[in-house]
């Protein structure tokens, strides 16, 4: 994270990102015959970094490579996972990635293959390209409209709708992906049902998402008319008239979950661990609390939190060198120019605080900034807080960056990821299972959705499922 971001971030104080160790790689390892896969720097930069996983890399790679060959689809693709706790797939050149947040949500190879298969549905119809000479198109006409009328809004109208109905265009793409991906499946001996069950679990994780939100999960099923993917409704309704789409074929349930029992599930070391209203970095060896109430979102730049009246705060580090104080730096630096910056002491460290002056962008809110050396490196938390209560709730959200603090060697070596793990069903409850799990609230939604079911019977009904352990 870089101080001139720092400075935007002040500007805006909001931007979902997460907290990353500097020059931190996900280091690659070798289990067994295979290797991690080593992606081209650039590549890795633009994706993030492979999981360090050797024989998960491989099995994954097997069920692609299988699916590509199978299937008859012309290419040589390489198959990997990424070390990302967020659910999704995407494809870039030759390279097909899955995340090891969406291979937590799946339920068989079947439904691996059919991510596979909607990305490789993208790729050999050229839809990136055909989307990319479309956007071209639009702007050029834009452009030429504006010189032809010598009117810039006559040009950006033409923009405007050209781009809308681009995006139609885009979501059009979508369900054409889905289809290929069918045919795909069903050509390579996989149940045709596996596209469907994919979206199912993609969209109760997103109503889940939404519920921790305090959003109706409901809005899942709704899209504007900007939006560039069809919602998961559409794309049900649109598999529903594809008699492939309910053939039958292999699951291959067992060995998908031994593939992935034992996997890394939500944050990775080099990211650091939100536990709660807490967030401990075991690389960067640093903590902190926010207030109780706060719902923490960790991403590889940045931890957003936000609070159950819309307060907000965002921490980050930077591995940029301040020369002097951190007050001065703030004074001499931060624009509009903090008031009432306080040089002090948080963890041991120095520190500097300072309050965004008001009448600035900021409206009635209150905002605050706060800056902690952290050995060679400088973290901050940026505090907004409006409303009724603001005067006293940013005073709360100070005294939560002020539990900032240096973790001993002991303590960063005890903290550990919490890990997928495949149970047996037999001799057990619904109940029993959810209240294990490592998470302070919503223990049985996060059990179901795990597991891509939606009531405790269906949870149980198979001889396995997946469950979280420290």
């Amino acid at each position: 994270m870089t101080f001139r971001r720092f400075l935007a971030l002040v500007a805006l104080l909001a931007g979902i990102a997460a907290c990353a160790s500097p020059d931190q790689q996900t280091p690659a390892s070798q289990s067994g015959p295979a290797a991690v896969p080593q992606l081209p720097q650039q590549l890795q930069r633009e994706v993030g970094p492979a999981y360090a996983d050797a024989r998960l890399q491989a099995y994954v790679d097997g069920v692609g490579r299988g699916l590509v060959a199978r299937s008859g689809v012309g290419g040589n693709y390489r198959f990997v996972v990424l070390d990302l706790p967020v659910a999704n797939a995407h494809a870039v050149g030759n390279y097909i990635f899955v995340t090891r947040g969406l291979l937590a949500l799946l339920d068989d190879e079947a439904e691996l293959a059919a991510a596979f298969g909607h990305e490789l549905g993208h790729l050999v119809e050229g839809h990136g390209a055909r989307r990319a000479r479309a956007r071209k198109g639009v702007l050029d006409a834009a452009v030429e409209a504006a010189k032809t009328t010598g009117s810039v809004s006559v040009g950006r109208s033409v923009a405007r709708d050209g781009l809308l109905a681009l995006r139609r265009y885009s979501r059009d793409q979508e369900l054409e992906a889905d289809k290929i991906g069918v045919g795909m499946l069903v050509r390579a001996g996989y149940r045709g049902s596996a596209m469907g069950s994919l979206i199912d679990k993609l969209r109760r994780q997103g109503q889940f998402e939404l519920q921790l939100l305090g959003v109706a999960p409901d809005a899942i099923d709704r899209r504007s008319a900007t939006a560039t993917h069809p919602a998961p409704v559409e794309r049900r309704l649109a598999l529903e008239a594809d008699p492939d789409a309910a053939r039958p074929g292999e699951a291959g349930r067992a060995p998908y979950l031994a593939a992935v029992d034992g996997m890394i599930v939500d944050d990775s070391p080099q990211e650091g661990y939100v536990r709660g209203n807490r967030f401990l970095h075991p690389v960067m060896k640093l903590a902190f609390e926010a207030p109780r109430d706060f719902r923490l979102f960790n991403e590889p730049d940045g931890v957003l939190g936000v609070g159950r009246d819309g307060s907000l705060m965002f921490f980050s580090c930077s591995d940029e060198t301040v020369p002097g104080s951190l007050a001065d730096w703030m004074l001499n630096t931060v624009k509009p120019t903090p008031v009432d910056v306080q040089p002090t002491v948080i963890g041991g460290a120095e520190a500097a605080i300072g309050a965004r002056p008001r009448g600035s962008d900021a409206g009635l809110g209150q905002a605050r900034y706060v800056l902690v050396r952290h050995g060679k490196n400088v973290c901050y938390f940026n505090l907004l807080s409006e409303g009724p209560e603001r005067d006293r709730r940013i005073d709360g959200l100070v005294d939560a960056a002020r539990t900032f603090h240096s973790l001993t060697d002991a303590e960063a070596a005890a903290l550990r990821p919490h890990r997928l793990r495949v149970v047996s069903t037999a001799g057990t409850t619904a109940e029993a299972l959810a209240q294990r799990l490592p998470y302070a609230d919503f223990k049985m939604e996060r059990l179901l959705v795990l597991n891509g079911v939606g009531t405790p019977a269906e949870l149980m009904a198979p001889p396995q499922a997946k469950t979280v352990q420290p």
